[in-house]
């Protein structure tokens, strides 16, 4: 069973930057395509950015070209990168595969006020 672990959220100024980390225990991380999903408050968690096996990326159209997703295989990781940050993004992101077949982490918080 695949374990995810957020990390990398916080307080920061609209414009800022966060990368964000997930890390999964489990050797059989490298099968999974793997997104990041958020969920603000009052609203339904959504995919905002994809990654499959071979790295192929896919974004959701609120965050192209302002975040990037990347993994890393080897290591279990996968990352987001955030730049030009919303406040509109804030909301609690999480990391699973896109099918949603894996045991949700705690999520980061990610708060975006001046």
């Amino acid at each position: 069973q695949v374990q995810l672990v957020e990390s990398g959220g916080g307080l920061v100024q609209p414009g800022g930057s966060l990368r964000l980390s997930c890390a999964a225990s489990g050797s059989i991380f490298w099968v999974y395509d793997m997104g990041w999903y958020r969920q603000a408050p009052g609203k339904q968690r959504e995919l905002v950015a994809r990654i499959t096996v071979g790295g192929a990326t896919n974004y959701g159209d609120s965050v192209k070209g302002r975040f990037t997703i990347s993994r890393d295989n080897a290591k279990n990781m996968l990352y987001l990168q955030m730049n030009s940050l919303k406040p509109e993004d804030t909301a609690v992101y999480y990391c699973n595969d896109v099918g949603m077949r894996l045991k949700w982490g705690p999520g980061t918080q990610v708060t975006v006020s001046s």
